[in-house]
């Protein structure tokens, strides 16, 4: 029997965090679910600096088993047979008029999805597998949303992941090495260990202050790229792979930028991580160590809410808390202060990790959920 055929429509907006869940969705459904997955992208260069094995000059290739197609733009002509047993837009992107022409007259019309962002606010339940049929054609698509209860479609989190991250942590020799391929040197490697994703809006100068004049050693690991103004601007140089400079208690090294399968590594080998977007965000939460969440800025602080919202459901205590919004905008607060109370909360914040991820993998992980519901509607 053919394997049912699935295309992810993908436009990058928030740089890596949109395609980096689009492959990672496309690479899990085809690998645990025997999907052929077809990810059309907008914007191949944001994509190969997360999959270095993409070729930004073709238009189709086949990296890690799944067809990867250039969307180039809006126009192009499809027929019923060009069209997938199920069509995914992520996040409301709008795909082109002419195959969801060619969806309207295909004989067993696909299952239609929107996938949408991953928010913990409670009304993303009442909205989760809602239909809206299409004003004009025979069509219904469904919005589909990630979340954080069974009323959701769960997070995405690939079978073996925590097995593979045990074994890398309980390797003595794992680690060290990773880091050290980065260019990190023993003596950063035995300070506290912080990596830095963040948007460019995020406070890190006054962070920087404070960890320069903490007790506490911090090597902080900034991947090239990311808070460029801010980094260049304690570094005294530009903020290029391999630049390095030491100030008081703190360290900072700038990295390549690596793979998401490196990406989960260097999570993994953190004490603190800070994370932004949805795509960091997730894996944060599987890397069983402390984080601090960036959220996307929306109009009308907007995102003060959806962090708020997290933050009640993940409940790991005020010192995360106060960091967290002052983080983000949402408060004010001595930053000295502020992290005195978040490194003396930290070994009680990663030890509540496990229950958290036990609790959210009770409701079933994103890609098994997503299968599931279209097969219901086929």
């Amino acid at each position: 029997m053919p394997s049912l055929s699935l295309d992810l429509f993908c436009k990058v907006v928030d740089n890596f965090g949109d395609i980096g869940i689009c492959w990672r969705l496309a690479r899990q459904l085809q690998r645990e679910h025997g999907i052929a997955v077809t990810l059309w992208v907008d914007d191949m260069r944001t994509f190969q600096r997360i999959c270095p094995q993409v070729d930004t000059a073709v238009d189709r290739q086949l990296v890690d088993g799944v067809v990867v197609r250039h969307w180039a733009n809006q126009d192009g002509e499809f027929a019923a047979d060009d069209v997938a047993d199920i069509v995914i837009e992520f996040f409301g992107c709008d795909i082109p008029p002419a195959y969801i022409a060619a969806m309207a007259v295909r004989p067993h019309r696909p299952v239609w999805l929107n996938l949408e962002g991953l928010s913990a606010e409670e009304w993303v339940e009442g909205c989760h597998s809602l239909p809206s049929r299409h004003p004009r054609l025979p069509l219904t698509k469904y919005f589909f949303f990630p979340g954080f209860t069974e009323k959701t479609g769960g997070l995405l989190y690939e079978a073996g992941l925590e097995a593979e991250r045990r074994a890398y942590i309980a390797d003595p020799v794992a680690v060290p090495a990773f880091l050290s391929s980065l260019g990190v040197t023993a003596a950063e490697a035995a300070a506290m260990k912080v990596s830095l994703f963040c948007y460019p809006y995020a406070p890190v100068a006054e962070v920087f202050a404070a960890w320069c004049a903490g007790g506490q050693a911090v090597t902080c690991l900034v991947p090239e790229g990311v808070a460029s103004d801010a980094v260049a601007a304690f570094l005294e140089q530009p903020a290029v792979a391999g630049a390095v400079r030491s100030e008081g208690a703190l360290t900072v090294r700038v990295l390549p930028f690596v793979p998401q399968q490196d990406y989960d590594k260097l999570l993994w080998s953190c004490d603190l991580n800070f994370v932004r977007g949805e795509d960091s965000w997730v894996r944060a939460q599987w890397a069983a160590k402390s984080f601090i969440w960036n959220i996307y800025a929306q109009d009308e602080n907007l995102h003060h809410k959806k962090l708020r919202a997290f933050l009640q459901r993940y409940a790991a205590g005020s010192a995360l808390d106060e960091f967290s919004l002052c983080w983000n905008g949402a408060g004010q607060g001595d930053w000295a202060g502020l992290w005195k109370a978040l490194v003396t909360a930290m070994p009680e914040i990663s030890a509540k990790s496990s229950e958290w991820q036990q609790k959210i993998l009770a409701n079933g992980d994103l890609a098994t959920n997503l299968t599931k519901f279209c097969a219901s509607l086929r």
